[in-house]
């Protein structure tokens, strides 16, 4: 008989402890520790190596300019948006965790890859969602017809592992990992032990057969996802699938990624027959207006490596409160206020007794510091009641004495500009050192100080 025992897990990183304890001694976080019954069984052997028809690898040591690598040993999926997040595509034996809100299309997306894999066999195993549920989203997704995408409804782990045995995938999709129980753990499933547990054996399944496996995670009401935090730092790449579900737009974000940059996001359109990808997304955070509006200016910014030019929003107006407001929808709050600063005590203009309310069009949230200076025209342009020309583009950081700095790879930002039609940007003057501005057809404005651009826009 296994010996049980019961034992206090961290809900936050988890820690295992014999006791109850009101701080945890690792992530240092107040009032996490759960109670749960575990059992432990000495000297087990993990459930898929006794699957007989899966290949393992051999582990033994090796020099390192012995390892061989290939870069077509990616699987290139058919969805562009997904393949940039991943760094190129689905790197084999990786581990994939990707989180996000109930009904933002995290379920959608992973089925669209299970059915659209070429020369693929997939194996989605769901255990929130019975086949014939299935079967109607394959339906509207109108590719139900695909031989090589194989539905299993199962949550124990040791039966998953002998399904896998008898489809031999090239793929497994687990949906999702807060369903799934492994016997060699006495706990209910979506508990801290059974998470860590049941990733775990994922973990080495994928490490040793080359399969890469995709999860779905759940998250808190705090936007992390759920679980310890331990199951973040095992999987080898995290995906955050982000947007309002009463929107069209959904946003794939790479929160850690071993195989590829962390920076990089894909843009999708919700539709009826499912997600679409979406190639050009200046196109949709470029808003369509008749005539100029004042508190718009358009950014010209990176996300990873893709440059994208967005709308930024701004209403300055009378505090009626006595207190000013002080709001931004995808902008970070203190650096707004930091850019408020700034045209208070260099330029003069009176905000202090003033609400100011920022907005990023499209629901995109930025952090590329290029974004300040179409901020801070947008907010002097909502104040003045002055508007901007739709036909001007900025690209600049803004430091604490007024000055425009350079930022990074300003010619894939005009590029991107002038492809879009606009007929000048304002950059930094530090930008132009290598620079060949008679390539581009778009009017090039290199400034040094914010003043300067505020004489050229609002003359």
């Amino acid at each position: 008989m296994a010996k049980t025992k019961t034992t206090y897990f961290c809900q936050s990183c988890g820690y295992e402890s014999a006791k109850w304890l009101g701080k945890c001694p690792s992530c240092n976080e107040w009032n996490t520790f759960v109670e749960e019954v575990v059992e432990r069984v000495s000297a087990r052997v993990p459930d898929w190596q006794t699957v007989s028809g899966v290949k393992k690898r051999t582990s033994k040591a090796a020099a390192i300019h012995e390892i061989v690598h290939a870069d077509e040993a990616r699987r290139i999926t058919p969805d562009k948006e997904l393949n940039r997040v991943l760094g190129g595509g689905i790197v084999p034996g990786s581990l994939v965790l990707i989180g996000g809100e109930p009904g933002i299309g995290k379920s959608t997306l992973m089925l669209q890859l299970a059915l659209n894999m070429p020369d693929t066999r997939t194996l989605y195993i769901s255990g929130e969602e019975s086949e014939q549920q299935l079967k109607m989203r394959a339906e509207r997704l109108s590719q139900a017809s695909k031989a090589d995408c194989f539905i299993l409804t199962e949550t124990a782990t040791q039966h998953i592992f002998k399904q896998i045995n008898t489809v031999a995938p090239h793929l497994v999709i687990i949906d999702s990992i807060q369903t799934l129980h492994s016997a060699h753990i006495d706990a209910a499933p979506g508990s801290v032990s059974q998470v860590r547990e049941c990733t775990a054996e994922l973990l080495q399944f994928a490490k040793e057969t080359a399969i890469p496996v995709f999860i779905v995670g759940h998250i808190t009401k705090d936007g992390a996802i759920a679980g310890p935090k331990v199951l973040e730092h095992m999987v080898d790449t995290v995906l955050q699938f982000e947007g309002d579900r009463h929107h069209a737009y959904r946003i794939l974000r790479a929160v850690k990624n071993r195989f590829g940059a962390a920076t990089e996001l894909g843009i999708y359109e919700m539709q009826g027959s499912g997600l679409r990808e979406v190639s050009n997304p200046s196109e949709i955070l470029l808003s369509q207006r008749e005539g100029n509006m004042s508190g718009i200016a358009i950014a010209v910014l990176l996300e990873g490596m893709r440059p994208m030019l967005i709308e930024v929003q701004a209403l300055v107006g009378n505090s009626a409160y006595g207190t000013p407001q002080r709001s931004s929808n995808g902008f970070d709050t203190k650096r707004m206020n930091m850019l408020l600063a700034v045209l208070e005590k260099r330029f003069g203009f009176r905000l202090s007794a003033q609400d100011v309310f920022l907005n990023i069009a499209g629901g995109l949230r930025v952090e590329d510091p290029a974004i300040d200076l179409a901020v801070i025209i947008a907010i002097i342009s909502s104040q003045q009641d002055i508007p901007v020309s739709a036909t001007i583009a900025f690209a600049g950081e803004v430091g604490l004495s007024g000055e425009i700095r350079a930022v990074n790879r300003i010619e894939q930002r005009i590029a991107e500009a002038e492809k879009l039609g606009f007929e000048t940007i304002y950059i930094s003057k530090y930008n132009t050192k290598g620079l060949d501005s008679s390539k581009y057809q778009i009017s090039i404005r290199a400034v040094a100080k914010v003043e300067e651009v505020f004489q050229a826009v609002f003359g």
